[in-house]
């Protein structure tokens, strides 16, 4: 990444709107701090949009960067990125009194494993270019692409930092699809989105598993969701870590509604 900024005029960062704080790379920012940036909330079709609006505009008042949220997969979401970015760069240039002499202006797509860099660049360019999945570390190479006439992206692998740190930023990963599945204790991430998702959004539950009563806690929850879709083992027991998978890919997929896992309060 450092040794392509200096052909970069912007950068793009990605995250995911269910975790917008948590699915920022704090590394990217020392990196790219000399480049104009802006940051494009993906997946807003699955989070709640009250607290998407909030987190928009936390990035213009407390980070001074311009926000959009989109849902990669519908073309006429994706459309105000273009036309953003060039906003902000333009006005970079008038204010550091820099001239462009490119004929194609260069925006740097930057972000986590599967926040759906690949999925956002097929949409603008309208074809199918860069590898997508449903699991992170799809990309593996970096990919240039021709948007129109007038713009250039390149796609870059999604890169980790080495620690996490900050309370539940590993869970939100994890809960999002951020971090492979295989490397952590799927129980553990599934009693902690169900847990939320109890305090804060209990009717998605209700429609989603037809409950006339919800359980009282997450290990409850996951026990009777295993006896309603049939997740048992031997014995009639419910297999948890079958029933947690399922309830974690219902989750991804916004069949419990729409839910952002990361909350704050502005004023903070």
């Amino acid at each position: 990444m450092t040794e392509v900024l200096s052909r970069i005029d912007l950068v793009a960062e990605l995250v995911d709107a269910r975790i917008p704080q948590a699915s920022r790379n704090p590394m990217l920012a020392e990196l790219t701090d000399t480049k104009p940036r802006i940051v494009v909330l993906n997946k807003y079709d699955l989070a709640d949009p009250e607290i998407t609006k909030k987190w928009i505009e936390y990035f213009k008042q407390k980070q001074s960067i311009k926000a959009v949220a989109v849902n990669a997969m519908d073309p006429k979401s994706v459309k105000k990125i273009p036309s953003m970015a060039k906003e902000v760069f333009d006005h970079y240039c008038k204010v550091s009194k820099k001239t462009f002499r490119r004929s194609r202006f260069r925006v740097l797509i930057a972000g986590i494993p599967n926040v759906g860099k690949s999925s956002l660049i097929n949409r603008l360019a309208n074809k199918k270019i860069a590898r997508t999945g449903d699991r992170p570390a799809v990309t593996t190479t970096e990919q240039w692409v021709k948007v129109g006439k007038s713009m250039e992206l390149l796609d870059t692998p999604g890169i980790l930092w080495p620690k996490l740190e900050g309370e539940n930023v590993g869970c939100y990963l994890a809960a999002t699809g951020a971090i492979k599945d295989s490397l952590l204790d799927t129980l553990e991430i599934a009693s902690f989105v169900a847990q939320f998702i109890l305090k804060h959004h209990p009717g998605g539950l209700r429609t989603r598993f037809n409950f006339e009563e919800l359980p009282q806690d997450s290990v409850q929850l996951l026990e009777c969701i295993g006896k309603k879709r049939g997740c048992l083992g031997t014995g009639g027991h419910v297999d948890y870590e079958k029933t947690c998978s399922l309830f974690l890919r219902e989750f991804r997929a916004g069949k419990l509604g729409r839910i952002t896992l990361e909350h704050f309060d502005l004023k903070r």
